[in-house]
């Protein structure tokens, strides 16, 4: 009982309703005596009485531990919360997404933008005390899921992205200050965005240099990563006879991408294939570890299912001795 709190302490009050209900039982034991006049009770001085005669007092006993049973259930008992002190490694980082259509090449396996979507929600998974959020751009840029640590919704939203879903192009900048716009208020000690492309920044309002301003004055670290094959890629069009291929030449800003991590003290990657990108997201994990030691809060548990079995098994009981043993008893 020491790891037990009642949410409804006040409902233990229903107790003093045990003493009218005794006294009353008492009073209607006493008035259902049968009664007969007779000159002498001793010849039944030494009668024992049967067991029967005992056992009829256990339905009321019953009916009062079921009543008991259901005010605990009312109080609520709960799992004494408990505060414990534990250390995790904890950093808001948002994923910003290329979901142009150029990210339908086939280098990757079986796309880019699939892989990588695989392997950024496996990332995903491998950091359960981040804040973690995710941003798509092509020809513009918006929010698929703000900095958020239930990772199992972000990685249903991450798994919807497609490409098509904006008009296409490749607006880096915008994607990279919108990214910026979830971070700039984040009170966390690092703070991170894996900015992934495959192309030319050639739409949007903002340029990519701009944009790592911005992300250098809120002390925000970038990591870019160009994806994509040297050279050509298959890319597949769609035409009257069918899905048909063609390579198509990867042009990756390399150049841009890495003036915009080293202004923030990020670092530039090129992924090549799957496991390149693989290899780069692990890297990254292992570069951001930043131990923080903090309180965590467990929630209170409801504990009532067990005491309601009891004044479910008790009422049972009650109702079969009263329609069988005891059926002809008080």
């Amino acid at each position: 009982m020491n790891n037990i709190i009642f949410a409804n302490k006040e409902f233990f009050w229903l107790f003093l309703l045990f003493i009218p209900l005794i006294g009353w039982y008492i009073w209607r034991f006493r008035k259902s005596v049968a009664s007969m006049d007779i000159s002498t009770m001793e010849p039944f001085a030494k009668t024992n009485r049967p067991v029967r005669y005992w056992l009829r007092h256990l339905l009321f006993v019953f009916r009062l531990l079921c009543l008991a049973a259901v005010i605990f259930v009312l109080a609520r008992p709960q799992t004494f919360d408990r505060w414990e002190d534990r250390k995790i490694e904890g950093v808001d980082i948002v994923l910003a997404l290329d979901i142009s259509g150029s990210m339908l090449a086939e280098d990757f396996k079986p796309n880019r933008i699939d892989a990588a979507k695989e392997i950024g929600i496996e990332f995903i998974s491998s950091r359960p005390d981040d804040r973690i959020g995710l941003v798509v751009f092509a020809g513009e840029a918006f929010t698929q899921c703000p900095l958020t640590i239930d990772h199992a919704v972000l990685i249903n939203l991450f798994s919807d992205i497609k490409s098509g879903m904006i008009e296409d192009g490749t607006a880096i900048g915008m994607g990279l200050a919108t990214a910026v716009n979830r971070l700039k208020n984040s009170k966390a000690i690092s703070k991170v965005i894996i900015l992934l492309t495959d192309g030319v920044n050639n739409m949007g309002a903002v340029s990519p240099i701009a944009a790592s301003e911005f992300a250098e004055m809120y002390g925000i670290r970038v990591y870019t990563v160009g994806i994509g094959k040297n050279g050509t890629a298959p890319y597949p069009f769609r035409t009257n006879f069918g899905v048909q291929y063609q390579n198509v030449e990867v042009k990756i800003d390399e150049d841009v991408l890495t003036q915009i991590a080293e202004r923030t003290g990020g670092k530039y990657f090129r992924a090549t294939d799957n496991k390149e990108l693989r290899k780069i997201y692990n890297e990254i994990d292992a570069l951001e570890k930043t131990q923080l030691e903090v309180r965590s809060y467990s929630k209170p548990r409801e504990e009532f299912q067990f005491i309601m079995l009891i004044a479910l098994g008790l009422l049972f009981l009650e109702q079969l001795l009263r329609l069988t043993v005891l059926r002809n008893t008080f």
